[in-house]
């Protein structure tokens, strides 16, 4: 098997050879001037070019696209009376439960320098080592 090989006899069957492949090329392709859209496939839109004159002529708003983009914008608070998953419900009533009076001094504790901690903030700031001291 390993030793038998075609071996082409002489040129002229050569040519017959390259003729008959050639002649088949030329029957099985076609040349298509005229394009259409594939019925059976969905179409893809293409983008417009932003740059042609013809793609940005003014055209009239369209009142029903511009409220359902505006509605879209909203947040779910404005959109809906209540809750439409459940993560809506983590935060949809996100009112303080304690009144945030920043002087009562129950609930908040803020920071009070005084003579002795705004001295020791300076030397802090000044690059003295002995905070552990």
């Amino acid at each position: 098997m390993a030793g038998r090989q075609k071996v082409i006899a002489d040129e002229v069957h050569q040519n017959q050879i390259l003729r008959e492949l050639y002649l088949k090329e030329l029957r099985t392709q076609k040349l298509y001037t005229q394009y259409h859209v594939n019925p059976l496939r969905k179409v893809h839109t293409i983008t417009r070019k932003p740059m042609s004159w013809h793609d940005n002529l003014e055209e009239p708003e369209d009142d029903r696209f511009l409220n359902l983009i505006h509605h879209a914008s909203q947040g779910p608070r404005m959109k809906y009376s209540e809750t439409q998953t459940e993560s809506h419900e983590i935060g949809w009533d996100s009112d303080p439960l304690v009144n945030p009076e920043r002087n009562d001094h129950r609930l908040n504790h803020f920071r009070v320098y005084k003579d002795i901690t705004l001295y020791k903030a300076k030397m802090w700031s000044l690059g003295e080592d002995d905070r552990h001291k």
